[in-house]
Parts: structure tokens; sequence; C-alpha cells
């Protein structure tokens, strides 16, 4: 996939596609035929500050470690962002989602792996 601006960290997606974060400060999600499907930053009006880790949850919803505001954002398919976690973060990098509802967040600043449960309904 050519044409990427600082390319950071990727997740595959349930469809055989995959989304990825930029340097630039975008994330963007491919089909898998390897097409642009979207731009977080465009489809729905984000401003990133620097985003690290990505990955997608069972319910197709992508979620966004950012670095620099230290926040961890959720972005469904359908409807607004929505924020996960606004503190307790030094430096979010990697982030990972079980399909229990925990939400695993590398945190560079702290030296540790944070855990966090985001879904109150059982899978």
């Amino acid at each position: 996939v050519p044409n990427l601006q600082g390319p950071r960290y990727v997740s595959p997606a349930p469809n055989g596609g995959f989304v990825v974060s930029e340097e630039c400060g975008d994330v963007k999600i491919f089909t898998s035929s390897r097409k642009l499907l979207c731009s977080l930053s465009s489809k729905y009006g984000h401003r990133f500050g620097n985003p690290a880790g990505v990955c997608i949850d069972r319910d197709g919803s992508v979620l966004v470690a950012d670095e620099q505001r230290r926040t961890v954002h959720l972005f469904p398919e359908h409807g607004a962002p929505v924020c996960l976690v606004s503190a307790g973060l030094r430096k979010p990098a990697g982030v990972a989602c079980s399909s229990f509802g925990h939400l695993f967040v590398a945190d560079a600043g702290e030296n540790c792996v944070k855990v966090f449960k985001y879904r109150v309904r059982p899978p």
C-alpha cells in the first residue's frame, strides 16, 4: 500500500481489510483489496494529535490510542466517536481489545499495560 504518511501501527479488520495509523495525524481504513475505504479524520471530523496503536473490536469499531492527547477513542461504524480513556495515560502506544470488552493499553510513559473495561453488557 503506497502513499502513506509515516505509517506507524497496523491492525487487521474482520472483513479482510486493515486499519493503519499515520504520523501525519490520521488513521486510514483499507479494504481487503487494499483500496482506501476511509480516513477517520475526514469521516468523523476528528483531529488526532499523534495517533499510535489501533485495533478493531468485535462490533467493527476502530479504537485509536493518541500519544499526544493521551487518550483512547472508539470510532463506531455509525455515530460519533467516543472517548474511552481521557485520564491516567502518559504515553499510550499499542492497544488491543478482547471479545470480553476489555481494552489493553501499552503505556510507554509508565512502562506498563493498563486494562480497562469498556463494554457493560456481556458478549
